[in-house]
């Protein structure tokens, strides 16, 4: 089944067709799932469309997981810009299939991983390049949710900008027991560190200040 038409291709160059380098889309998948047959299917048409991308596919269990932190959880995905070797070169993860609004969040993730831009303001900046101990965002989303794609854009930008941050996009609907784990009840909902920290979308100076929070 084709994932990408013709419109959608053209809107993938559009966006992400001049990246600067190569990108790997790492695809943790265990091929019984519809979801991870999905991932699988949208990397490889993604790569067919744009020349810097390559895929590569591994399980959910073993060494590759364990290195990325993946955890048995599938479908997941991890992006290892070129000259970065196996990975992981940063802390962006997407847990689900990145469909509905999320799927310009992995466009996001991939654009900045090419240029190795997170692009963020001073003052968040300045307490990511504080920290001294990891740093776990999970942002519970739904495909559907408009304003879910911002918090998942922030988390990874986070995660690109420090080596101690992993930023998550969780899709509540395909991982139901990590939902209840959290007692998700709306979304975007933004897990710091195991504990439901913010609910909806929120500025760069509010996350600073939440995240200021729990490195104290």
């Amino acid at each position: 089944m084709t994932l990408l038409g013709p419109r959608e291709t053209a809107y993938v160059q559009q966006e992400i067709g001049d990246l600067s380098r190569q990108v790997e889309l790492v695809v943790f998948s265990d091929r019984s799932s519809e979801a991870s047959r999905a991932l699988e299917g949208l990397a490889a048409e993604m790569a067919a469309a744009v020349p810097a991308l390559r895929v590569r596919v591994e399980s959910p269990t073993g060494e590759a997981a364990e290195r990325f932190g993946i955890e048995g959880l599938a479908p997941a995905l991890a992006l290892v810009p070129d000259g970065d070797g196996a990975g992981p070169a940063n802390g962006i993860r997407f847990f689900g299939f990145p469909g509905g609004y999320e799927f310009n969040s992995l466009l996001d993730a991939i654009r900045r991983v090419a240029e190795a831009d997170p692009g963020l303001e001073p003052e968040l900046l300045g307490e990511l390049l504080s920290l001294q101990e990891p740093l776990h965002l999970q942002v519970f989303v739904t495909p559907s949710c408009p304003y879910c794609p911002r918090m998942v854009q922030l988390a990874h930008r986070m995660a690109l900008a420090s080596p101690l941050v992993r930023g998550d996009m969780v899709d509540a609907t395909e991982f139901p027991k990590l939902a209840d784990l959290y007692e998700v009840q709306g979304v975007p909902l933004t897990v710091i560190n195991g504990e439901p920290a913010i609910t909806g979308l929120v500025p760069e100076q509010r996350m600073a200040e939440e995240l200021h929070r729990a490195i104290s």
